[in-house]
């Protein structure tokens, strides 16, 4: 079955730098496309960034482009979530999501907290 588990998350400083991680099995994973969405206390679930099963990327969050990048490691099934110059509106649950057959498919999230 598929199973999405992240890691990385924290306690860090504004301007601070985190890197998520997205540990995928249970499906091919190089070829589906990967998200990660993110979601703060009392706000809906946002869909922060995208990358393809070949490596091309959308920052779909207006507020993280220049701040945040995603990747992939197709030969460690993981997708990873760059976080940069970070701010404390960056923090939240940040989630990895990949959709097959109609179907959405999520990790448990891991907390990111940005606070001085």
């Amino acid at each position: 079955q598929v199973q999405l588990v992240e890691s990385g998350g924290g306690l860090v400083q504004p301007g601070g730098s985190l890197r998520l991680s997205c540990a995928a099995s249970g499906f091919t994973f190089s070829t589906y496309a990967m998200s990660w969405y993110r979601q703060a206390p009392g706000k809906e679930r946002e869909l922060v960034a995208r990358i393809t099963s070949t490596g091309g990327v959308t920052i779909d969050a207006d507020s993280v482009k220049g701040r945040f990048t995603i990747s992939r490691d197709n030969a460690k099934n993981t997708v990873y979530l760059q976080m940069n110059s970070l701010k404390p509106e960056d923090t939240a649950v940040y989630y990895c999501q990949t959709s097959q057959r109609g179907y959405d498919y999520w990790g448990q999230g891991t907390q990111v907290t940005v606070s001085s």
